[in-house]
């Protein structure tokens, strides 16, 4: 896993969070930038740019044993593709320079599905299936990019089709490349084994991936058996989680006592927001509060972030906190940046969701709090950067 690799993803990630830093500043002062546009940049470069380039890396290095000079090369093509994104969304969104080079991230994304498929080499059955079903559902998920073109032909970006293609590429994006990519990774450390109990946790996992994406198609198309499909997606995957608990609770224990101590606490403050996900997602069942959760930001924002930096990038960042040879007051301080700048902002946006709901209005202050308190994200990011930079990095 070289450093420079590692390295690259960590400054997407860098630049992602100040493309969100500056949305939130737009709210003190104005910028000269558009928002929309800015918004679509940090998006972008967060999911393509971090996630999926960090994922490509940790699966190359740790399922692929004859490491070839392809996956170097096309790695940096889809950093390339990256950069593009990030020069171009900001100034003019979706048009036609940012969607080449999204197009182009995908196509890089097809091929290396294509090589990977050919080249993985785990003899763990059970990461061997998450590995390649975390693999099926990105590719499934550009699905819903492919018809954003035919949607704004047809009926325009105002219709159902287009929010729900939207919808289904970040659903099985967040929930099923993203997390069952990141759990794949999980296994592979606590040597999880094939069993009867993971036959039923992947089962249950993935038919409530499917199912819950009924959960977006009903805030445009609201019909009473969507309804219902979310709810027994969401008593699925509350079963997921109570078999998911039973697979690593004792081997859990075991890694995490070699484990260090600073990437023990990333494993559990992770586990903490899985927890809180799978708790979250039972509110829906409420259709009252289903539909509150789409009209309130606020909570749409939130629920992202708690996917998106609490489990996901948490998972992410153990794993790479653990591969590190040595630590320091650099690194430990840069975790606890982001961990305190996650759990501050997520408050506020909780917070400040329920006051829109109870229609009482602004938290005193609101915007100044969740400004500075989001400043300690690419803090932490920036610290966590520097300390890899400084160390010496194996590179094998």
């Amino acid at each position: 896993m070289p450093k420079k690799v590692v390295l690259a993803c960590l400054i997407n990630f860098l630049v992602a969070a100040l493309m969100g830093l500056a949305l939130r500043y737009s709210f003190l002062e104005p910028i000269e930038l558009n928002y929309r546009f800015l918004t679509h940049a940090h998006s972008h470069v967060a999911m393509l740019g971090w996630v999926y380039l960090i994922l490509y890396v940790f699966f190359v290095h740790y399922f692929v044993p004859q490491k070839k000079p392809i996956y170097t090369k096309l790695f940096w093509l889809t950093q390339g593709t990256v950069v593009g994104m990030m020069l171009s969304f900001p100034f003019q969104g979706y048009a036609p320079i940012s969607i080449v080079f999204s197009s182009l991230h995908i196509f890089c994304s097809y091929y290396f599905v294509y090589r990977i498929w050919k080249d993985l080499s785990i003899k763990n059955i059970a990461v061997r299936i998450l590995a390649k079903t975390a693999l099926v559902f990105m590719l499934l998920s550009t699905l819903g990019v492919w018809c954003l073109g035919p949607a704004v032909g047809l009926l325009g970006q105002a219709s159902a089709f287009y929010q729900i293609a939207i919808q289904f590429f970040l659903h099985f994006q967040f929930n099923g490349w993203f997390l069952i990519a990141a759990l794949a990774l999980f296994f592979h450390f606590l040597k999880i084994e094939n069993s009867k109990v993971f036959q039923r946790f992947y089962k249950l996992l993935v038919s409530s991936t499917v199912l819950t994406f009924a959960l977006p198609v009903l805030w445009f198309i609201p019909q009473k058996f969507l309804i219902v499909i979310n709810a027994i997606g969401i008593f699925l995957q509350l079963a997921a989680f109570v078999y998911f608990i039973k697979l690593i609770q004792i081997r859990l224990r075991k890694y995490t006592e070699k484990a260090s101590k600073l990437a023990r606490g990333l494993l559990y403050f992770t586990l903490t927001c899985f927890a809180l996900k799978t708790a979250l997602q039972m509110v829906t069942l409420v259709p009252e509060f289903s539909q509150v959760v789409f009209t309130h930001r606020n909570f749409v924002i939130g629920f992202i972030h708690l996917i998106m930096l609490g489990i996901i990038t948490g998972f992410l960042f153990s794993f790479l906190v653990n591969a590190m040879p040595s630590s320091s007051k650099t690194l430990k301080i840069g975790v606890f940046c982001f961990l305190l700048g996650i759990t501050l902002t997520e408050i506020m946006l909780a917070l400040q969701g329920g006051l829109y709901y109870l229609k009482i209005g602004l938290l005193p202050h609101y915007y100044v709090c969740l400004f500075l308190f989001s400043t300690l994200l690419p803090l932490g990011i920036f610290l966590i950067s520097l300390h890899i930079y400084r160390i010496k990095w194996p590179s094998a």
